[in-house]
């Protein structure tokens, strides 16, 4: 059924990580943070969680707002957000950002990822799939920001840490480098 959604509106499948995540996390309040067009927030829309969906294009958010109407989706509230600004207004039992830091302001990111911190309930989880630089895989991509070896881990000290990785992998044009995927759940 979610894929069917997704692709009748040209969108590809969620996030990979996100389907895994979804497997252990019992749907609740969601951020899917640099939404795009809304592959991951109309993933866990069907699942039962109440997204809000944030990204800084007005264009993606615009789109999938039209999705949203269309199908008479009650859960996906979508928003236009400039995530460089770390001024999340709720708390989330789940706060997704896959593919999306790297293209953050580099001076920033650390707010972020400290404000999704803040804003994520006692109990809750942060996933994170971010591109890496590291010297056995230098990025071929000019991201603006791009993750060091143990930086993501070290920044969710406290944390458990249901999944961490620094795999390879390939995007969707083909270019392989190594990502950075955390899984993380707060304290309760």
């Amino acid at each position: 059924m979610t894929t069917d959604l997704n692709s009748r509106h040209g969108l590809n499948p969620a996030h990979s990580e996100v389907v895994e995540a979804c497997k252990i996390i019992e749907p609740g309040k969601a951020l899917d943070m640099g939404c795009s067009n809304g592959r991951n927030a109309l993933y866990l829309s069907q699942l039962g969680f109440e997204v809000t969906a944030v990204d800084n294009n007005p264009g993606a958010i615009n789109m999938l707002q039209k999705i949203v109407s269309e199908e008479g989706i009650n859960n996906v509230e979508p928003q236009v957000y400039d995530i460089n600004k770390a001024e999340l207004n709720a708390d989330y039992g789940f706060i997704a950002c896959t593919v999306t830091l790297m293209f953050l302001d580099p001076a920033r990111v650390e707010a972020v990822l400290a404000d999704m911190q803040a804003h994520t309930q006692p109990g809750g989880y942060n996933l994170i799939v971010c591109a890496m630089n590291t010297p056995a895989h230098p990025c071929p991509m000019p991201f603006p920001f791009t993750l060091e070896e143990g930086q993501l881990r070290d920044n969710y000290k406290g944390w458990e840490l249901v999944k961490y990785n620094e795999d390879v992998g390939t995007m969707h044009n083909g270019a392989q480098l190594q990502f950075a995927t955390l899984l993380a759940r707060k304290p309760a």
